[in-house]
């Protein structure tokens, strides 16, 4: 499947035409996670956004268990989008396959789509309640 069959999958982005998925997808890289592998550690710093194509990890905040995400889940985006350190920990619970995209290619992305900006900002305000 392609970074952008993925992202039609996405909430956050399903609103998006072919053309603006196009677009994010060819800025969004492969990457890779073996179980056991921490995807992002809570107050380590944040320079990936990651959509899930197949697999899960669980989530903590502060030591305490939050949950856990899978595919067609994303994560990264809040300290990408407020450059602070990461909110969350996140360790892969099997083997994972997700597209990433870089802080510098993401910010350009959210800046052009004020759909997707205010889809975010709603996202965001509801995972930090």
């Amino acid at each position: 499947m392609s970074a952008a069959d993925t992202l039609k999958k996405v909430p956050l982005f399903a609103d998006l035409n072919d053309e603006d998925l196009e677009s994010i997808a060819d800025r969004m890289m492969e990457r890779r996670f073996k179980a056991g592998d921490m995807l992002t550690e809570q107050g380590g710093s944040g320079v990936g956004f990651f959509v899930i194509e197949d697999g899960t990890a669980d989530v903590t905040v502060d030591g305490e268990a939050r949950g856990s995400v899978g595919p067609g889940d994303y994560f990264g985006e809040i300290a990408l989008l407020t450059d602070s350190d990461r909110t969350a920990t996140l360790i892969a619970t099997t083997d994972m396959f997700t597209y990433g995209m870089a802080s510098w290619d993401f910010k350009p992305v959210v800046e052009s789509n004020s759909e997707l900006a205010w889809k975010l900002l709603t996202a965001m305000a509801a995972k930090l309640a």
